[in-house]
């Protein structure tokens, strides 16, 4: 099969690799539809992750099942799915909670160096009755990939962020993820949303859909417009030391800061006394998608919450390089690649 690899240089490839197998007889073989660049694939590209190989890259699939194992009991061969980006066993009670974060075997990542990377024509899926959902009906394919991953962590996001009804919130990031928290926050009530990103295109995107737009750093302009407070809830969807300051900084006193930018390895040196003495509240997520999608299916299927306009691009899986060149160049013009194979 075809799949889309990262060497050890940050290099990346369209490699011919063996066709997976089933990873037991609990799993499932999904041949890929559609797959998608995640702003998390490029720390790969840039460095920030040791890799002892290549890596299969991927964790956003929509697909069709060819094969099952004798224990799957929910989906069988023809059966068209969508795959969680996070994986648990599926039998634990921390994946009885729906959130395979909670995996008391440890979850795990498609295309992160130990499960394959869904950016290939098949995809292995081991426990399957937990991984897979049935595609919803009403709902399209580029939907679809959003709740594998990026809209379950934007709307994770915003739920974690404490947003009051008719408050005031700051999502700082205007990629995928970024975009889907600014959605998540409006259809959860916020009456004002600051849109923080220094590529001009992207705020004027975010303003579009009824944000306004700062560029970073935000602090001082937000707190003018809320009269010095600050804003109620930060959303940090970077994860930089730069952009955990600024959100620190932008939230005000007895506020919330909700951190899924990812960070790199390296440790942030957090003013813990400054919060301490702010009364501040500091969530870092990473999103428990299946517990995500009985919320989030019903708000798409009913047209309550609007994803349009989140994919830019889509290209055959073969042009994978030139899709991630879109990717890293982080412009108002290429904010979601969606890769066809």
């Amino acid at each position: 099969m075809r799949a889309v690899v990262v060497d050890n240089a940050g290099a990346i490839h369209v490699d011919t690799r063996p066709d997976p197998t089933l990873p037991g007889p609990d799993g499932a073989i999904v041949q890929v539809e559609a797959a998608s660049i995640c702003g998390s694939d490029l720390h790969f590209l840039e460095g920030h992750y040791p890799m002892a190989e290549p890596v299969s890259l991927g964790h956003e699939a929509v697909g069709t099942i060819v094969e099952t194992g004798s224990e799957v009991a929910k989906f069988q061969k023809g059966n068209r799915v969508l795959v969680s980006s996070v994986a648990g066993c599926g039998r634990c009670a921390g994946c009885a909670t729906h959130d395979p974060i909670k995996c008391v075997q440890g979850p795990q990542i498609f295309g992160s160096g130990i499960l394959g990377g869904a950016q290939a024509e098949l995809l292995a899926v081991p426990a399957a009755d937990f991984q897979l959902l049935a595609m919803p009906d009403g709902i399209d394919t580029q939907q679809a990939l959003l709740l594998t991953d990026n809209l379950a962590t934007g709307w994770a996001a915003a739920k974690r962020a404490d947003i009051p009804i008719g408050g005031t919130v700051a999502v700082i990031g205007l990629g995928a993820v970024g975009m889907c928290a600014l959605r998540s926050a409006l259809t959860l009530g916020a009456a004002t949303v600051f849109a923080v990103d220094p590529v001009e295109a992207r705020r004027k995107r975010a303003e579009a859909w009824g944000a306004t737009g700062i560029t970073a750093p935000s602090a001082r302009p937000i707190r003018e417009a809320t009269g010095g407070l600050g804003a109620d809830a930060v959303i940090d969807a970077v994860g930089t030391d730069t952009s955990i300051n600024d959100a620190l900084d932008a939230v005000r006193t007895g506020g919330t800061v909700s951190i899924v930018g990812v960070h790199d390895l390296q440790p942030y040196p957090l003013p813990a006394l400054a919060c301490l003495l702010r009364s501040l509240t500091i969530r870092l997520t990473t999103a428990p998608v299946q517990q995500t999608w009985p919320e989030l299916i019903p708000l798409l299927q009913a047209g309550r919450l609007d994803v349009d306009g989140i994919f830019t691009d889509t290209l055959p899986l073969d042009e994978a390089t030139a899709g991630y060149a879109a990717a890293m160049s982080r412009s108002g013009e290429h904010l979601k690649v969606r890769l066809n194979p």
